[in-house]
């Protein structure tokens, strides 16, 4: 596809869970416009003539507003380029890719929207904890955190996620006492494990546990990019965090501070 923009996930950080399909499409683009938690590794993978466009948002700051992306994404693909949107984790996973890609369609630009491993699902891996067992929990749910910075009405029925096993919040390091406040209203045991995951799939990754009535009252020090995770699968950590695989066929221990 010449002329067009492929909506890329990246992944969760670690560079080899980038698809084979992502990977192929990056090392022919003529233009990456990419996030801001897509880490260098991954860049690295463009080929060396592509222009690199870093168009990342954090809170308090974004580079570029969105209208101006589509804007960056309509002028390149209309010069004939083929353009890769590249975002961390799934794009259409709280990262505007179906806002991109309904712009896109309305312009008649060709698009092709390629999934990635969404942070959600890759981080609970790398720090031993699954987001589903047999008999401890047969269902999860993916929340946003940012609403919890919080209006005093949120579209999030905090309620209703009192049924559900496993819960993971992306975006949510700013508003964890809020959050944590809201789902022991709403039914949630203040007892529950939760654990912080920062830096997940990475060399750097950081796993801070605690419990849902600690987070409300007094929340431990938590450093975004970070996912929140609510529920009893979190007490597998103890059992199977001592284990992290960071390359195939290589294991490597973390000790608490660091990989050994």
């Amino acid at each position: 596809m010449a002329g067009g923009v492929y909506i890329v996930g990246a992944g969760p950080g670690d560079p080899e869970l980038l698809t084979i399909k992502a990977l192929k499409i990056l090392r022919k683009a003529d233009v990456v416009i990419y996030d801001r938690l897509v880490g260098k590794e991954i860049l690295a993978c463009a080929r060396p003539s592509a222009l690199l466009l870093y168009v990342g948002k954090e809170d308090g700051h974004h580079s570029l507003t969105q209208s101006r992306i589509n804007k960056l994404l309509i002028k390149y693909a209309e010069k004939g380029c083929t353009v890769v949107r590249l975002k961390g984790g799934d794009p259409f996973v709280f990262g505007r890719g179906g806002e991109e890609a309904l712009f896109l369609a309305s312009k008649g630009i060709p698009f092709e929207v390629i999934p990635g491993i969404t942070s959600a699902i890759g981080v609970p891996i790398y720090a031993g904890i699954p987001l589903t067992y047999r008999g401890v929990a047969s269902s999860f749910a993916v929340v946003t955190g940012r609403e919890a910075e919080f209006k005093k009405e949120s579209t999030i029925d905090f309620g209703s996620l009192s049924g559900i096993d496993t819960l993971v919040f992306l975006m949510a390091v700013s508003s964890r006492k809020e959050i944590a406040r809201r789902l022991i209203k709403g039914g949630r045991d203040p007892a529950e494990p939760v654990a912080f995951i920062e830096e997940g799939t990475t060399d750097s990754q950081r796993v801070v546990l605690s419990t849902l009535g600690e987070v409300a009252t007094s929340p431990p020090l938590v450093r975004p990019p970070a996912i929140f995770l609510v529920g009893r699968v979190v007490m597998f950590r103890e059992k199977l965090g001592w284990f992290e695989r960071r390359d195939y066929g290589e294991a490597r221990f973390y000790d608490g501070i660091g990989y050994i």
